[in-house]
């Protein structure tokens, strides 16, 4: 498949940017859906999406060019060529945290409510951008004789890609089970965290792009301290929330 989708005025735009904007409206779109249903000001979403989209890119750009400092600190320029590739998904959920934690202050709003909010649609989000990977020939896995491998330069591989796409959407529909079953604010946020690196974790295993932190993989590590973090936030959330009770 041509990763071009069309040129305009000799532009190239390219089918990897069409999912991923596909991707965001329709986590938007679940995000809004979801403060209504629980009486929130439907702007402070759109407002914080102004915010964290660019904050996203930025630190999906920046965790990428650290990890890979050895090419960048030799080609200084190529930092801003992000239409060359190099974008890390843990650098824009980082980023978008920390976005999410500050506009939360302004706007003197609950953070955990916010995650809640949005945790769903950053999950589908995150499901449908993945089928920008299989476009363009990327994030794919070691070689394997499995009846489900793609063929990418002439080798079968894994379709980490796809792996992710399935588990990403079981971990959206168990969000929208629980988020009417969450005992504190925060758990469908936290959940997402958990659920969510636990599946990375076991797929980035299968991957030969990974990041590297000396010997280990890098968004292995993440992953396992996002679990131990999310689930000592948990316990800790709902040990508060009984002592104010």
């Amino acid at each position: 498949m041509n990763p071009v989708a069309f040129e305009i005025f000799g532009l190239s735009v390219r089918w990897y940017g069409i999912i991923m904007s596909a991707g965001i409206l329709m986590g938007m779109l679940i995000a809004l859906k979801e403060a209504k249903r629980l009486g929130m000001d439907e702007n402070l979403i759109l407002d914080l999406v102004i915010f964290a989209i660019p904050a996203g890119i930025v630190g999906a750009r920046l965790y990428y060019v650290i990890f890979n400092w050895d090419y960048y600190s030799g080609n200084l320029l190529q930092i801003i060529n992000i239409r060359g590739g190099g974008l890390a998904i843990h650098g824009t959920l980082i980023a978008a945290v920390i976005t999410g934690l500050i506009y939360a202050r302004v706007k003197k709003v609950s953070f955990w409510t916010l995650a809640d909010i949005t945790a769903p649609g950053i999950i589908l989000g995150q499901a449908i951008g993945r089928w920008g990977n299989f476009v363009n020939q990327e994030a794919y896995g070691v070689p394997t004789d499995l009846p489900w491998g793609i063929m990418v330069n002439g080798v079968k591989v894994h379709p980490t890609f796809f792996y992710e796409f399935l588990w990403n959407m079981g971990v959206f529909f168990v969000l929208l089970w629980f988020r009417k079953r969450k005992k504190v604010e925060g758990e469908v946020f936290l959940l997402y965290v958990i659920l969510y690196s636990v599946g990375r974790f076991f797929i980035e295993g299968l991957r030969i792009d990974s990041l590297m932190i000396g010997s280990l993989r890098m968004a292995q590590v993440v992953s396992l301290a996002a679990v131990a973090l999310g689930a000592a936030l948990i316990v800790y959330r709902r040990k508060k929330n009984i002592k104010k009770t």
